[in-house]
């Protein structure tokens, strides 16, 4: 099942900007927008989707913009070994992501013991820990009906 996702209203997303100290900006509230309806975007997404509704926008923005917003925890950013980094609006939350090994697909995934941390270290080594970053590695439902469905498959 796709996370299916509802857009950020307006006020809401100007308000979240000015509680964490930043300017609202066209940018900042066309990036933070588009992201609410695009889960899991790599930073040239958030450009393409971004320049079409603006006009004109340099990735170098969008790449400050996320960058910011990161820092402002405003977006969570995952970063899957082997490809380029995904950022979402969903925070705060015990989720996790799997990740399609064939096409890079990412999709959403709560934490099936509930609280944050839902996994913990034999050794902490002090460590006080708030959070495991879990991902999960697979063949997604679409890869697997294309691979199913094409005469030449070994």
């Amino acid at each position: 099942m796709e996370n299916q996702t509802v857009p950020e209203s307006d006020i809401a997303i100007a308000e979240s900007l000015r509680q964490r100290g930043l300017r609202v900006t066209a940018a900042r509230h066309a990036i933070l927008k588009w992201l609410s309806s695009h889960p899991h975007a790599s930073a040239d997404q958030v450009h393409q989707g971004v320049v079409e509704q603006l006009g004109t926008l340099s990735k170098q923005a969008v790449y400050d913009v996320l960058s910011a917003s990161v820092e402002a925890e405003l977006v969570r950013q995952i970063k899957p070994s082997g490809h380029p980094a995904r950022f979402e609006r969903r925070r705060g939350d015990n989720h996790h992501h799997l990740v399609c090994t064939h096409c890079g697909r990412v999709e959403d995934t709560d934490c099936k013991h509930g609280h944050a941390p839902c996994l913990t270290p034999n050794d902490a080594q002090g460590f006080v820990i708030h959070e495991a970053e879990i991902l999960f590695w697979g063949v997604c439902s679409r890869c697997r009906a294309n691979t199913e469905t094409r005469p030449d498959k070994a």
